[in-house]
């Protein structure tokens, strides 16, 4: 993988092209751990389960490490406190430095959809599932703004994709029957 990546970035300083589809390769490829931690959220025991979720939000929220885990942690401290517009600006200003940083989207959303900015939220949703196509977060998510704006074919779709990540997690479950009722 690094002889091809080193093949592209001498090649594409050549054409002077954009890197966001390298980018996105390279966030798709998943580590040997992922791998595991992923596995482990299909397992029948629920610690290993509950360990699995908890590494890979902490995984997603250290993809930039100290500084990036400190820019996520003061835009949730000014939304606790209610300077939203504060929180927004800090975590664009973050996507702006570090665009590939899925967790920065992911608060986002999470900011919007809070703000019932549900358009937003879903655009910032489908981002964080390109970086991280294994987000079950923002699986869960991007299924909740579309059932807020009244796509309850794709909301049930984009739950069903957290739940095949995540098939112990029962929201989904609830989540997919509540929107089948609602398409009758």
């Amino acid at each position: 993988m690094l002889n091809v990546l080193i093949l592209f970035l001498i090649w594409n300083q050549k054409k002077n092209l954009s890197l966001k589809p390298l980018l996105i390769v390279l966030n798709s490829v998943k580590s040997p751990e992922i791998n595991q931690l992923l596995q482990d959220l299909k397992a029948g025991d629920q610690s290993v389960r509950s360990q699995a979720t908890s590494k890979l939000w902490q995984l997603w929220f250290e993809q930039k490490g100290n500084l990036g885990l400190e820019l996520l942690k003061k835009s949730q401290l000014l939304l606790e406190s209610g300077e939203v517009e504060k929180a927004e600006k800090l975590l664009t200003k973050t996507i702006k430095s570090y665009p590939d940083f899925a967790e920065a989207w992911n608060r986002r959303a999470v900011l919007y959809f809070t703000q019932e900015k549900y358009e937003k939220s879903k655009r910032d949703c489908e981002r964080v599932v390109q970086l991280v196509p294994y987000h079950f977060g923002a699986w869960h998510g991007l299924g909740l703004c579309l059932t807020a704006l009244g796509y309850y074919y794709e909301a049930i779709g984009a739950f069903r994709e957290a739940l095949a990540i995540q098939p112990h997690a029962l929201i989904n479950q609830k989540l997919i029957l509540e929107c089948t009722a609602l398409l009758s």
